[in-house]
């Protein structure tokens, strides 16, 4: 979903960012359980309402009202060739190949403020884009505008052209989940509407550097709900029928079915600084970090080719330091080891960048760092993240 939201006619679905190459699904054998296979046992252990539904439907009916397909266009340049490569005959026939060309893509969202209009879904789904059309569940076509985007997150919201009576999907509370609480995701996967599957909370705040984003600052729902291309902006759900995150990207290839969604609260904040016209500001320090821990320093410095003998504790370790950046201003440099910030211990990167970005830029934020075998107190200044810096 991420990133690559586009794609050729016939309209494709936002991409769910395939974090390896997709290989063709086998087919495991049922393992029986009493007489079950384990998804029968599921079924028959489900509780069901006295109408004779599961929880998942009642679930599912509270949240789809307020579940759209969201379809756009954008002019893309095609690739020039160089003419003198060009046979005269092709170029008789299909005419100059530079030039521009529409490209249409797919996503979902969900509405969270029916009065004014309101849409959210992923930055990736309405990147570049000229032109917007939101699908209501009722099949309804209303024009869209992009209100306001912010890629860090990749959250945008939409606002369409027509209220009516829309209606709004009930926000849950992303802080009280759980691991193994269940989780229910809907959208437009593939362009099919109103589409619906269930799994559980398999794992929470999985780093996005994890999987390689590394512009990126959020911590993520893990979940096994089926999630596939053009899933990509709608809601993940919990028993209630409350969003508790957005759905914004897939694994793919060995080790797939596993989802990933943005929670809520941070969705509700940003969408909140989108929907008054303002752009999201991010503190940054400007350095890019690695995770280290006392085992790993003690391996290094135990390598007689070591180049760096390191500091062996847990904390973020310094691998480069931006030019221009709050980080040399305040005199960090490669090989330093943060390990508190503001009086937090910091154990991880993650760690420091969540303290940074809750932090207020040009406020002052006191470093423990260790240099070599000494203790060093350091005051730095965050600054606004520049809109290609990065996320450090």
């Amino acid at each position: 979903m991420l990133l690559l939201a586009l794609g050729i006619l016939p309209p494709l679905p936002a991409q769910a960012i395939p974090i390896q190459a997709p290989e063709p699904p086998s087919r495991p054998s049922p393992v029986p359980v009493a007489g079950l296979s384990q998804l029968d046992a599921a079924a028959a252990a489900m509780p069901l309402t006295p109408e004779g539904h599961s929880f998942v439907a009642n679930a599912a009916r509270r949240v789809s009202a307020a579940v759209v397909r969201i379809d756009t266009e954008r002019n893309v340049s095609r690739q020039a060739f160089d003419p003198a490569m060009l046979d005269p005959l092709l170029r008789d026939l299909f005419g100059d190949p530079s030039g521009s060309m529409r490209e249409r893509g797919q996503g979902s969202g969900v509405v969270i403020d029916a009065g004014r209009g309101l849409v959210l879904t992923n930055a990736h789904v309405v990147d570049s884009v000229d032109s917007v059309e939101v699908t209501l569940a009722d099949g309804r076509q209303l024009d869209g505008s992009v209100v306001g985007s912010d890629p860090v997150t990749d959250l945008a919201v939409v606002r369409v052209s027509r209220k009516g009576d829309l209606k709004a999907a009930p926000l849950g509370d992303s802080e009280a989940l759980e691991v193994g609480d269940w989780a229910i995701a809907l959208g437009s996967p593939y362009g099919l509407q109103r589409t619906v599957t269930l799994g559980i909370v398999s794992s929470l705040h999985r780093d996005i550097n994890s999987l390689g984003f590394a512009d990126k600052r959020l911590d993520l729902i893990q979940t096994d709900a089926a999630i596939n291309p053009g899933n990509s902006g709608g809601p993940l759900i919990n028993a209630s029928g409350e969003v508790i995150g957005i759905n914004t990207l897939v694994r793919s290839g060995p080790g797939a079915g596993l989802g990933f969604a943005i929670p809520i609260n941070l969705a509700k904040r940003v969408a909140g600084q989108l929907a008054e016209g303002g752009k999201v500001i991010h503190p940054y320090l400007g350095l890019q970090l690695v995770p280290l821990t006392a085992r790993v320093a003690r391996d290094n410095n135990h390598d007689p080719n070591a180049l760096l003998q390191l500091p062996e504790r847990d904390g973020a370790l310094v691998q480069k330091v931006l030019p221009e950046s709050p980080a040399q201003t305040a005199g960090l440099k490669r090989g330093d080891l943060v390990v508190a910030i503001a009086d937090q211990p910091v154990r991880t990167p993650s760690e420091l960048l969540q303290a940074v970005e809750h932090a207020q830029v040009g406020q002052p934020l006191a470093l423990k760092v260790v240099r070599g075998q000494k203790e060093l107190q350091l005051s730095i200044r965050p600054a606004a993240l520049p809109e290609k810096g990065s996320a450090g």
